[in-house]
């Protein structure tokens, strides 16, 4: 899809995916993040939450692949702004994600090649609760 197919406030959502233990043992092992908080279920219990929860990088690199199902040879990712973990996810949560265009806007440098495309990317728990927001910005051909 060429920048001038977008329309802002199209949207689209996702099915919904289970957040398993396997997911954040695996995670921990890829990035090193052994933190407590994650990782020690014993230790947790005596925590706010009560049980472990995952890693919000973890969130962030699931949800953003929930919502990557459709290739655009078009558009390629630029990076993420305000990223925010609102409520923790736990072990056994279904997330799901919801997107919407929010902004376009001309490349400062290319604007006859590029354009810049917001897309804000809202993930979800089994409650309806928003657990993450950001940004997710596109840089797209014109």
């Amino acid at each position: 899809m060429k920048f001038n197919e977008y329309e802002l406030g199209s949207s689209r959502k996702s099915f919904g995916r289970t957040i398993t233990e396997a997911d954040i043992v695996t995670h921990a092992g890829q990035t090193g993040d052994f933190y407590p908080h994650h990782m020690d279920a014993e230790w947790c219990a005596t925590q706010p939450f009560g049980q472990r929860m995952a890693h919000g990088t973890l969130i962030i690199a699931v949800g953003v692949g929930m919502m990557a199902g459709e290739i655009n040879p078009d558009a390629i990712s630029y990076g993420y702004d305000k990223i925010r973990f609102i409520k923790p996810v736990f072990i056994g949560d279904t997330i799901t994600v919801a997107a919407e265009i929010i902004g376009m806007r001309e490349h400062p440098k290319k604007n006859d090649q590029f354009g810049f495309v917001d897309e804000q990317v809202t993930v979800f728990n089994q409650k309806n609760e928003a657990v993450l927001s950001l940004i997710h910005i596109y840089i797209v051909n014109r």
